[in-house]
Formats: C-alpha cells, sequence, structure tokens
C-alpha cells in the first residue's frame, strides 16, 4: 500500500536530507490542507512524523496531528517522540489509526513490548532508522542523531514473537530519490517472514515504487518524490493495486 508522507515541524510540512536537521526544505504551511489534497487524489493512508517530538524526545504536535486525522479521514499513522502509553492512548483516541514508535524500540524494547501486549501489534508501527556502517544495518535514535549500540538483526530477534509492523528507513537513501534499499528488506523478509514491512527512504520513481512492491515490502512510504513532482500521486496509487 501508499503511505504519502507528511513531516511537521514548527507546524510546518518539511523533508530533511538524510535526516540532517539543518539541511530542511520547506514545501507547506498548512499541512492539513496538504493532507486533504492525498485525500482528494485517492489515498486511503497517511504518514506522519513529528520530527520537533522526535528530535526533542517528547511528542509536540499531537493536536495537529489528531486535527489532520478527523477532518482527511484517512487511514494516519503517527509519531515523533512517542515516550508512554498515555500518548499512544491519546493518538488512537483522536483517530490515529497506529501509533509510530521509534527510538525507544531500539533503546528499550522491554517497555516496547509491553506496549505491543497492551495496544496491540496491530495498532503500533516500529520505525527503525538504519545507517550500513560494513554493511551492517545499525539503528539510529533520537532524531538520527546517535547510533545504537546493537544491530539491525539482534534487535528484530527480540520481537520475532509478535506479527509487529516494521517501518525500515536506510537514512542513507533518504531525501536522495535515488530508489530504497531493496535488498535490506529481503533480508529482512527471510529472516523474518511474519513481519510486516514498510519502506522507507530514497523512492525518486514509478519504477523504484515497483521494486519496493517486487522485494516483498508490504507498503512504501513516499515523501519528497511527492512534493518535487517526481510523479503524481495518482500515479503512485496505480502501481500498487489497492494501495
Amino acid at each position: 500500500m501508499i503511505w504519502p508522507a507528511i513531516d511537521l515541524m514548527n507546524g510546518q510540512c518539511v523533508r530533511l536530507y538524510q535526516g540532517d536537521f539543518a539541511r530542511q526544505s520547506l514545501y507547506d504551511d498548512d499541512p492539513v490542507d496538504r493532507a486533504c489534497r492525498f485525500a482528494d487524489a485517492g489515498a486511503h493512508h497517511l504518514h506522519i512524523v513529528d520530527l520537533d517530538g522526535a528530535r526533542e524526545g517528547a511528542a509536540c504536535q499531537t493536536g495537529l496531528i489528531c486535527k489532520i486525522a478527523r477532518e482527511t479521514g484517512l487511514t494516519v499513522q503517527a509519531g515523533g517522540g512517542i515516550r508512554s502509553p498515555d500518548q499512544i492512548e491519546t493518538l488512537l483516541t483522536c483517530g490515529v489509526a497506529r501509533v509510530i514508535i521509534g527510538s525507544l524500540a531500539v533503546s528499550d524494547p522491554q517497555t516496547v513490548k509491553s506496549w505491543i501486549a497492551k495496544f496491540g501489534a496491530d495498532n503500533l508501527v516500529l520505525a527503525l532508522d538504519v545507517r550500513l556502517e560494513n554493511g551492517l544495518p545499525i539503528p539510529a535514535i533520537s532524531g538520527w542523531q546517535q547510533a545504537s549500540t546493537t544491530n539491525l538483526w539482534d534487535l528484530l530477534e527480540q520481537y520475532k514473537e509478535w506479527d509487529a509492523n516494521l517501518l525500515i528507513t536506510d537514512i542513507g537513501r533518504d531525501g536522495v530519490l535515488s530508489g530504497s534499499n531493496t535488498e535490506l528488506y529481503r533480508q529482512v523478509k527471510r529472516k523474518f517472514s511474519n513481519f510486516q514491512i514498510l519502506a522507507s527512504g530514497g523512492i525518486g520513481s514509478l519504477d523504484d515504487i515497483a521494486a519496493a512492491r517486487d522485494c516483498g515490502a508490504d507498503g512504501v512510504i513516499i515523501g519528497k518524490a511527492l512534493y518535487e513532482k517526481k510523479f503524481t500521486l495518482e500515479e503512485a496509487l496505480a502501481c500498487w493495486p489497492a494501495g
């Protein structure tokens, strides 16, 4: 399925280059309008990240996210700075379908597993942002500003009992429009076939969408390519039937 993306900073739509907060592009002053345009184009899903929350370690734009979910009727997944079950419950109650857990999914798996047990795997998404170091995927935390002390494969072992939703981003490909890391997604699917994978980072063409679909990903996040008009959302949706 196709998930057009909105990254929020100071109440505006922005995109970062490879997770660098100093290298951002402003696209929209009105995220609600942008989300409504996605809905008008035929989208059923929407991916929202509170970048201020991701950087500060505390949700900052919950009110705006809830407004987008209410006014668009889209299936929204959202996160950024989620640190407590109360924050999860607030988002789910206000109309968000799935809450994205980022840094804590890496730094505190035991807590996050307790949240999966409480809220259900279907209602959470584990966002695992990785940098490749000598070919080994190493998760980053705190808005991509710090490297973790574990690798992706050891981390995923801790979640293998759950049919978890994973959002995996190769940071090195994010914002560069050069295609997603399809080999990484194939490896994850081979090792952990029960996980649902959303591909993220690098989508720059319709061929990239098809490649993500064909490598076994269950969905794809599309951000910069839509804002830079590399293709239309309608064209993207046509690449992934029922998306």
